[in-house]
């Protein structure tokens, strides 16, 4: 073992000694040193064990900040140390027991070779002396003996024909010492246990008595898994597959490893196990995990992951079969355009651009969607032929489209998963905005530099795309003025609504999903002040944060549900628009469901500054400022968090001046917006153009012009 066995083996050795001198049997010193090191540790496994239950409670909250990051390592590595500095968790406190279990096994290892120098204590020249007279008398070399030459000195000892060539050492080497003395000392130590040689090493082409040391080992490690599985904080939490994988896992080691090392450390590996079960019992009634988590919510996480899981494997079938549908009868071939949605909820950016298709042509649509459940499935109209196609399936499908075009909302086009066609390099991708927001500030760098076209909603994307082709030297692609369907619909179905004055002026606050939104930063503020006979509010969370953050979402529901009455709910039905269309005005952060109240409306929206949406780290490198910032402050008022302890006034003021926010509202609205009320018809002139449809009425829809230096 070298240095290392003589560094970690001596403080072993005492308290090695200290066993043996108790209780004179060296099989049973090694279970007793065994017991005495859990109890040394054990204020070690209570630490592993307040550790372990705050990385449960916090499971939840890591999930959610996956999902949030789920495209920047940096960002998420950077939210879960903030995380675990806010709960004071150490993620490596869980290694801690391996490490130290490390350096005993190495130094046991040294109390087991050298027992002349650790249990019998023995001064250096006389193990050296025994040693060498070990070596005359058997005629093995010292430096053939290996680690283990005090071993060889016993069972030298232990022959009493060789007792007499050992005394005589009190005549020459060893005369100023009593040589009968450590004679009788080394007779009475015994490596014996139960017919076992603890001094021995097993081995696997040996079946004889020591075989027993490796397959108790590995029976010991499976009554611990099972014990472990049951009750450990963090092995419940664990799947059963990874479960039953840890067993078989430390099975194989464990029995592995006793083949290695002599029998002595065997013995104790062996109890090691089986003490760590008592350990586990001990610490979870002193740290009892029920008493800090919160199991019930737990639980609903996992039988919601659970359901989905399940819900996965039957939608990859569904998937298949779509699959071979698609690209069966060459229909690949056939299709002329294709349209890609991440979503059910997406078709409504579609909505008005495909029925003008059909509206102004013969031409079939081709809809692929990764959401088995889309609404467009109940469509039923024989000329949209929609598709469940996602996974491996999606990818497959994407690169081998001999389509003439592809329109899509999803960004990011060949960075990801779904790539431009492999077979057919002419395909024309279009990208439709979900949104009418900035394309610089919240989409990530690059996230439209392999479209060939864009489909711009206002002026103010063109010059951005423009820009950025300029900053990153990217190819130019062309920019058609198209305008936003979605804003198109909203104001279509406001106007047809009749238009009845609220009892009380009704306040919804809709913030966005991502960090240091609305529900996480201030909504106490927000809620003390405006919970009152004055207003009615509703909180309508947005669908992602209840969906990627449920103890969050649950703690709010239960924590404001005493409050709950005809003037106060939060709203978590999103299936209709009618709280959107009835408000009096919107409170947000960065959503952009603020302009989207406005501009349908034309009444004000309160932002609050909270964190930034952005995603584009780079979006200060181009020159023009975003519309998400410049408008803030045409379509309401935006201010701090601080100032949401006094927001009532702000609200009031608002309220008190509709009519002259109305009148810019209705300003920026005609400005910003292409085509306001006719996106959809200018979308599809420019497709059925570009596909060569022969009953396409002339092209409307023009590129924008070069950005001006």
């Amino acid at each position: 073992m070298g240095i290392i066995g003589e560094i970690l083996g001596t403080p072993l050795g005492y308290i090695m000694k200290f066993c043996y001198d108790i209780i004179h049997d060296y099989g049973f010193a090694i279970i007793f040193f065994t017991l005495l090191t859990k109890v040394i540790l054990f204020p070690v496994s209570l630490m592993v064990q307040k550790n372990s239950i705050k990385m449960i409670k916090m499971k939840p909250q890591l999930d959610a900040l996956k999902f949030q990051h789920v495209d920047d390592k940096d960002a998420l590595l950077d939210a879960q140390s903030a995380l675990y500095k806010k709960e004071k968790y150490n993620p490596f406190a869980g290694t801690i027991p391996l490490l130290i279990q490390l350096p005993i096994i190495f130094g046991l290892i040294d109390v087991v070779y050298r027992p002349l120098k650790h249990i019998l204590h023995f001064p250096k020249e006389v193990i050296t002396a025994l040693i060498e007279k070990t070596s005359e008398i058997t005629g093995i070399a010292v430096a053939q003996m290996g680690s283990a030459p005090e071993l060889r000195v016993l069972q030298c000892v232990g022959d009493p024909a060789n007792h007499q060539a050992f005394l005589a050492l009190g005549n020459g080497a060893l005369g100023n010492y009593d040589v009968s003395s450590f004679v009788d000392a080394m007779n009475g130590i015994s490596m014996n246990f139960f017919g076992l040689d603890l001094s021995a090493t097993p081995s696997v082409f040996a079946l004889n008595l020591l075989f027993l040391i490796p397959v108790l080992a590995g029976l010991s490690a499976l009554i611990m898994c099972i014990v472990q599985n049951k009750i450990n904080v963090l092995q419940i939490e664990q799947s059963a597959f990874a479960q039953w994988g840890m067993t078989l896992f430390m099975i194989a080691f464990s029995t592995y490893f006793a083949f290695l090392v002599p029998a002595g450390v065997g013995l104790y590996w062996i109890f090691g196990n089986l003490f760590s079960i008592p350990v586990m019992y001990l610490v979870n009634v002193i740290y009892n995990p029920r008493k800090y988590i919160d199991y019930d919510t737990l639980n609903k996480i996992k039988a919601k992951t659970k359901a989905e899981n399940e819900a996965k494997r039957e939608n990859n079938k569904l998937s298949r079969r779509y699959y071979k549908e698609i690209c069966k009868d060459n229909n690949l071939q056939k299709m002329n355009v294709m349209f890609y949605s991440e979503q059910s909820g997406f078709y409504k950016y579609f909505e008005n651009i495909i029925n003008a298709i059909l509206e102004k042509s013969d031409e079939t649509i081709t809809y692929v969607t990764s959401d088995p459940k889309d609404a467009i499935f109940q469509k039923n109209n024989p000329r949209i032929k929609p598709y469940y196609i996602g996974g491996n399936q999606l990818i497959a499908l994407m690169m081998k489209l001999e389509c003439k075009m592809v329109i899509m909302t999803t960004p990011d086009l060949e960075k990801y998963h779904i790539k431009r066609s492999k077979v057919k390099k002419n395909i024309e991708y279009v990208y439709v905005d979900h949104a009418c927001s900035s394309l610089n500030l919240t989409y990530r760098t690059g996230a439209f530099d392999y479209f060939d076209t864009i489909f711009a909603v206002s002026k103010s994307q063109g010059v951005e795309i423009r820009e950025m082709e300029k900053l990153r030297g990217t190819k130019r692609k062309r920019i058609v003025k198209c305008g936003y369907g979605l804003i198109d619909n909203m104001i279509a179905a406001y106007e047809k609504l009749p238009k009845e004055k609220n009892e009380k002026p009704t306040i919804l606050v809709a913030p966005s999903w991502q960090a240091d939104n609305l529900l996480d930063s201030c909504l106490d503020n927000i809620l003390s002040e405006l919970i009152c006979e004055k207003y009615k509010v509703i909180v309508r969370p947005h669908p992602q944060y209840i969906k990627r953050f449920p103890v969050q979402m649950e703690a709010i529901l239960e924590k404001y549900q005493d409050q709950f009455s005809e003037d106060f709910a939060i709203e978590t039905d999103f299936s209709s628009n009618v709280t959107v269309y009835t408000a009096d005005m919107v409170i947000t952060d960065w959503s952009a469901i603020g302009f989207e109240f406005s501009f349908t409306t034309d009444k004000p929206t309160l932002f609050v500054n909270t964190q930034m949406k952005v995603v584009n780290a780079d979006w200060q490198k181009i020159r023009m400022k975003p519309f998400d910032i410049t408008a803030r402050d045409i379509v309401g008022k935006s201010v701090s968090k601080e100032e949401t302890r006094h927001i009532a006034a702000f609200v009031d003021e608002l309220l008190e001046n509709q009519e002259s926010y109305a009148q810019g509202i209705r300003e920026l609205k005609q400005e910003y917006f292409y085509n306001l009320g006719s996106s959809g018809e200018a979308a599809a002139d420019y497709i059925l153009e570009r596909i060569g449809s022969h009953t396409a009425q002339p092209a409307q829809a023009q590129p924008v012009q070069e950005v001006s230096e």
